[in-house]
């Protein structure tokens, strides 16, 4: 049995969100470099230009990346021989969030409800989501979402005739009424099947994978990649100011659905997409 204390969670959280306020992840500033190197728009160039070394200054500065530090999401992967001591997990990630947000001195963003809209003072609390799997795993996946970018999501219960054909024209539909608000060249995820949702949340996980990923099944890779180019060639740009880099990858989850459905939800993360991964 793996034991896993209550403030080395609250702990590594703190560090998480520190990271991910400061620190882009390595596979998309990569992107970003190479994506710059095949635009062909100047202003497009510029654009990029300006993303990667503001990416650069805020990691050897310490600071913020973008001024909204985004809520926090956590994914939380835990193995049936794994205990936790001292509290519950739900518990240390919040209070991780709330030491890294104010030690960071990270923007506040969370409000206690969508009605009476008070701010919490301390960015929770943080959503959570739990899979329970055999042996003794234990990893925490953060994602610190914006709402630049969450704002622009959407999802469709189509009925099945609308095919393959319905599913595409939809994510392209979503990209272009998000046009400039979503901070791009942007991260498309996408969830396809299951229920109403369970496809929000395949979107909302593919919208947080590696973009240096490739995907296992083949026919979703194709689709990926379909789906890029088509994206591309929508002329949106960094920033909307044009060009063609408006997305630096697609991802895919997909899962079993209803003969009677084909749900398909497009979850969108900007240029800043801010992921860690904890493995205890």
């Amino acid at each position: 049995m793996k034991k896993v204390k209550y403030q080395e969670i609250v702990m590594q959280t703190k560090i998480a969100c520190l990271k991910m306020a400061y620190d882009l992840p390595e596979d998309v500033q990569a992107k970003l470099e190479a994506m710059r190197l095949e635009e062909d728009a100047i202003l497009a160039q510029e654009m990029l230009d300006i993303i990667i070394e503001n990416a650069k200054i805020a990691r050897l500065e310490s600071r913020p990346m973008c001024q909204d530090t985004g809520m926090v999401i956590c994914f939380v992967k835990m193995g049936q021989d794994v205990q936790i001591e001292g509290g519950s997990i739900e518990a240390a990630i919040n209070e991780g969030v709330a030491l890294g947000y104010d030690e960071g001195f990270l923007r506040k963003s969370v409000v206690n409800n969508p009605i009476d809209r008070i701010n919490t003072k301390n960015n929770t609390p943080a959503v959570v989501h739990f899979e329970v799997v055999e042996g003794d795993d234990f990893i925490l996946e953060f994602a610190a979402k914006g709402f630049g970018s969450e704002n622009m999501s959407q999802l469709k219960m189509f009925p099945p005739a609308a095919g393959l054909a319905g599913v595409k024209e939809f994510v392209k539909k979503v990209v272009i009424e998000a046009g400039p608000n979503a901070c791009p060249p942007i991260i498309v995820g996408i969830g396809l099947g299951g229920t109403f949702e369970k496809c929000a949340l395949m979107a909302k996980k593919a919208a947080i994978r590696s973009v240096a990923d490739v995907n296992p099944n083949e026919t979703l890779a194709q689709l990926e990649a379909e789906l890029l180019t088509d994206i591309n060639e929508l002329g949106i740009g960094p920033q909307g100011f044009g060009g063609k880099t408006t997305c630096l990858k697609v991802n895919i989850e997909m899962y079993a659905t209803h003969i009677a459905g084909l749900p398909v939800a497009v979850n969108i993360n900007c240029h800043a997409a801010r992921h860690v991964k904890v493995v205890f």
